[in-house]
């Protein structure tokens, strides 16, 4: 008996390179080798320099909620299954207005497709116009009871309440991820799997996402 063939994996994370776009306060990205065999040495061996949220990475609560828990907490539930991509087509800011037409439910995994990936972002310079998640989107999906929420840029959060917005996700028990590649994939419903490192007590971690769109399943557009 014939069956279909399974879609294959996409890799929706941010190689790792040695400068790479970092959000502005937080550690540069440093990679380097101190073993080289091209140089004589046995092995290559490299040394990695960067903060908890570089490139793709998940925030843990306690990164902006003293004493809540750290990234090797996190339940796999929050970033292993399956996962909406929502394409915004606003150019500014993810906004309840356009959330409204996704009839988002309880639970889902949703990642936002912003203008954002087609500015192929890992290779750029720090974006200060970056498309964000809301405030008022944040609370939105606190009310909805979502899952986990997934962004292409190293922050959900907006210009001047990005603060805010991390703390009412993460208040609501909301997963983030931030800082995916986006731009191979269409709108859609997808298996996802993403897993960073695990940090004991972090408030984040780089992290490996990729996504794998089931036979039979169709992408899911806005009613908008």
């Amino acid at each position: 008996m014939e069956t279909a063939a399974e879609e294959p994996w996409v890799d929706i994370s941010a190689p790792l390179r040695d400068g790479m776009v970092h959000w502005p306060d937080n550690p540069a990205v440093h990679i380097t080798r101190v073993m080289d065999q091209e140089k004589g040495d046995d092995a290559t061996v490299s040394n990695l320099s960067f903060g908890a949220h570089t490139g793709t990475h998940v925030d843990a609560p306690v990164h902006f909620i003293p004493g809540a828990t750290g990234v090797d907490a996190l339940a796999f539930d929050r970033l292993i299954g399956t996962a909406r991509v929502l394409e915004i087509r606003d150019a500014w800011a993810i906004r309840v207005e356009e959330l409204r037409g996704h009839s988002i439910k309880e639970g889902e995994r949703l990642l936002f497709k912003t203008a954002n990936s087609s500015r192929r972002w890992p290779t750029q310079d720090f974006l200060p116009d970056f498309v964000f998640l809301s405030l008022e989107g944040a609370r939105y999906l606190a009310e909805r009871k979502v899952r986990t929420v997934g962004i292409d840029y190293l922050s959900i959060g907006g210009p001047g309440e990005g603060e805010a917005t991390h703390q009412v996700l993460l208040g609501a028990g909301i997963c983030i991820i931030e800082g995916l590649e986006l731009s191979p994939v269409s709108p859609g419903t997808y298996e996802l799997v993403c897993l960073p490192l695990r940090i004991a007590g972090g408030d984040g971690a780089p992290a490996r996402a990729i996504l794998r769109r089931r036979a039979g399943l169709v992408p899911v557009t806005s009613r908008a």
